[in-house]
Formats: structure tokens, C-alpha cells, sequence
């Protein structure tokens, strides 16, 4: 089949856009021909259909969208502005499908999260019309942000965020988001957590790799504690920053790859500061990072897996995750983590047989000596690694993913 995968945007190291690649990859095993439609598409998002007005951070949608949550009642005219930009965005949607011959839609996060209303709308009114057989993949529902409690648009919320309609076959990636949406709308969907492709070991750093220490200003004999994430307030990266300052190593170098701009704020600056206030060595190397190798401001630009190699440790202080990518990624790449028990990570990850140094928000005397364990005794790092390597490859692998999507798609066929 052709199967077209449709988001805000395909680009970056953001888990959706991870995650999406991860899905394309075991679906052109299965034999399936693979597209993208999206506000922003990268080369990994190819061949691809671009739909500007889909992304997030387009002016009328974004627009929208700080109207929707600015009040619990909205003025009639937004309603009729937000129904004729989604229906200008579902015409785009129908180009895609005509122009590469489409069967089945996988909207990434687009029927889930209201970032960008005017797709989701535009979405269900397509799937109403067409009938297209749909595979939703939701990664974080609009009823677990605070930030979307007051608003003026709960009935779209109700009918797009996700639609429960005949065509479509739902899949969470966690097992708490599995059970609400049964318990808040009536809708079941499989369960489909992170995955990597475990039965192919990480490739060792190639000659492109080896030169990101230089790059970024790292010395050979740094240790470096990796944050692989995106600076955004949820990832409760201040916490990292406190683990550093208790920690007191000067041979230890905080490094966060992640870029900010996803969420307004200025979380970003604070971090830098309450990193400089804490006397603890930090880079934030964003601008280094991304989802290609490339060039930028006359500088090479690595991709995560070029920096995971280069790592000691990894911390994932995050308050919340839909699933948890990173951390995945981090078991994939035999590095030791030092977590906050999050939610998702004490339902799903940790009853799968996962270690790693944890801690609850406050960062303890416990968590410093365990930390510092897991820093300096190579043969207690290496028993960790290896014995959550053989868990990921158990319930976090392709073969899970691709057991799912054959199921979902053996359900579509019965539609």
C-alpha cells in the first residue's frame, strides 16, 4: 500500500518526528511505499508534500491557537476563521492523498495534541469525507497539559482531538494513555511504546563522529553528562543542573543538545543561568545538533547518534513524557541514566526490567552516591548496560513495532 504519514511537522529530533521515521522504516519491510505531508519537512521526510499553513507556528494557526486558550468563550467569528483555514488545509490534504495514489493516513500526534487545531480539524473533516482508512498514532493528549484546561473550543476538542470515527484504527504510545482514552471517550487503541531497532547494535563513531568533541570544545579526558532532549520546561532540566552542582566533579561537563522554541518562554535563558550560578561546567550545543549531518554558521552539525558515543552518562530528569525516546534511545546506545521516576516511566519502562539511578524531584544523598557509583565503577556501568540492553531488545524493539502495526493494519482491513 501507500501509506501517508501526516503531521505539523517531519523534521528535527522531536520524538514525533523520531518515532515516525522509526514506523516508515518497518513499514517499508512489510512492502509498504512510504509519504509525507507536513508544515515542515526535512530529508529524512521524503518523498514528501508540503502544506505550510500545518505547522504549528504558522501565523493563522498559531493565532488560533493562543485565541483557543486565552478564554473559556470565544467570540462566533473565530469559530468561522478556524473552520475555513482547516477546510483551505483538508483541500491540501487531498492533493497529497490524489498526487501519490495514498490508502491509509497515519496522522503523527496531529488528532492528539491541539498545537495545531486548524490540522486536526482539517484531518477529521478529510477522513469524514473520504473515508480513508486512518492509523492515528497519539503521543500526548490534550487532557494531560495543564496548559490546555481553559479554552473556548471544547467542542473541537471533543470532535477532532482524537475523532471517533469508523475508519480509523487508534494506537497510544503508553499504557495509562491507552486506558483514559477508553475511560474518557469510549475508544480503543493498541499499545505501541518507543522503540529501536535493537537486533542491530548502535554503529561505532565513524571519522564524522569522532570530531564532535573538537568541535564543541571538549577535551578527550571530559566526561560528559549527556541531556538529549530538547530544552522545554517539562524535561525538568534544572534538575540535571542541581544533580551537577551536588556532584561537585570537575572532571564532569553538562551537555545539552536539545534547541529551544517549541514552547514560549524564555527557559532556555534561565537554564543558561542557573548553570552559571551553579559553577558547574556546561555546553549547550544546540546549534551543533540536529536530526542530518550538515553545515551551519560556517560549523559541522552532528546528528544525536554522532554525540551518544561520547558519553559517560546520560540524565533524564524529565516531569513528564508521553513515552520517553530518549530514554530508549539511551538504553539502545549502552549508556547508564540517571531518571526521575516520571509517570510513564514507573507504568511502562520500569516494570519492563529497566535500571538506572533514580530519583523523585528532590535530588538526595542517595541519588549523589549512586551517581557517583555509576560514574567511577566501569564494571557496575557495564553489568547495567548490558542487562537493560537485553530488556529493550525484549519489549522495546522493531519486532514490537512491527507486530503492532501488522495488527493495526489487519484491523483496517476490516473496516
Amino acid at each position: 500500500m501507500n501509506i501517508g504519514f501526516v503531521g505539523t511537522r517531519f523534521a528535527g529530533v522531536d520524538g514525533v518526528s523520531l518515532e515516525t521515521q522509526k514506523l516508515a522504516g518497518v513499514l517499508r519491510k512489510l512492502g509498504h511505499d512510504c509519504f509525507f505531508c507536513a508544515g515542515e519537512l526535512d530529508g529524512n521526510a521524503q518523498p514528501g508534500y508540503l502544506i505550510p499553513e500545518a505547522h504549528f507556528s504558522h501565523p493563522i494557526s498559531k493565532q488560533l491557537h493562543d485565541e483557543a486558550f486565552s478564554a473559556p468563550q470565544l467570540p462566533a467569528d473565530y469559530f468561522t476563521r478556524l473552520y475555513d483555514f482547516a477546510d483551505s488545509i483538508r483541500a491540501e490534504l487531498e492533493k497529497f492523498i490524489a498526487e501519490y495514489d495514498i490508502h491509509v493516513i497515519v496522522p503523527q500526534n496531529a488528532l492528539t495534541i491541539p498545537m495545531g487545531i486548524p490540522l486536526g480539524v482539517a484531518i477529521t473533516e478529510l477522513i469524514k469525507r473520504t473515508r480513508i482508512k486512518t492509523l492515528a498514532h497519539h503521543h500526548d493528549f490534550y487532557w494531560e497539559r495543564d496548559r490546555f484546561i481553559t479554552n473556548g473550543i471544547q467542542d473541537v476538542l471533543n470532535d477532532a482531538f482524537p475523532p471517533d470515527l469508523q475508519p480509523i484504527v487508534h494506537m497510544t504510545i503508553n499504557r495509562a494513555m491507552q486506558q483514559r482514552l477508553r475511560a474518557i471517550k469510549g475508544i480503543d487503541a493498541l499499545y505501541l511504546p518507543n522503540v529501536f531497532d535493537f537486533a542491530t547494535p548502535a554503529p561505532e563513531p565513524d571519522d564524522y563522529a569522532n570530531r564532535f568533541r573538537e568541535v564543541v570544545g571538549l577535551a578527550e579526558d571530559d566526561l560528559i553528562v549527556l541531556q538529549a532532549t530538547r530544552i522545554v520546561r517539562r524535561k525538568g532540566i534544572e534538575l540535571a543542573i542541581e544533580l551537577m552542582r551536588r556532584l561537585d566533579d570537575e572532571r564532569l561537563v553538562f551537555v545539552v543538545t536539545g534547541y529551544e522554541g517549541d514552547e514560549a518562554g524564555s527557559y532556555g535563558d534561565w537554564l543558561k543561568m542557573q548553570a552559571e550560578q551553579s559553577g558547574i561546567r556546561y555546553k549547550f550545543i544546540g546549534d551543533y545538533v540536529d536530526s542530518e549531518r550538515g553545515e551551519r554558521n560556517g560549523h559541522p552539525v552532528f546528528d544525536l547518534w554522532d554525540a551518544y558515543p561520547h558519553a559517560h552518562l546520560i540524565t533524564y530528569p524529565s516531569l513528564y513524557e508521553g513515552f520517553g525516546n530518549a530514554l530508549i534511545e539511551t538504553v539502545y546506545f549502552r549508556k547508564p541514566l540517571v531518571v526521575n521516576t516520571y509517570p510513564m516511566y514507573l507504568s511502562d519502562i520500569k516494570p519492563a526490567g529497566i535500571q538506572a539511578v533514580e530519583f523523585s524531584i528532590d535530588i538526595t544523598e542517595q541519588t549523589i552516591a549512586d551517581t557517583r557509583r555509576l560514574i567511577d565503577d566501569e564494571a557496575y556501568r557495564q553489568a547495567m548496560v548490558e542487562h537493560n540492553y537485553a530488556v529493550g531488545e525484549k519489549n522495546f524493539s522493531y519486532a514490537v513495532l512491527e507486530r503492532v502495526l501488522k495488527h493495526g493494519l489487519a484491523l483496517l482491513e476490516s473496516k
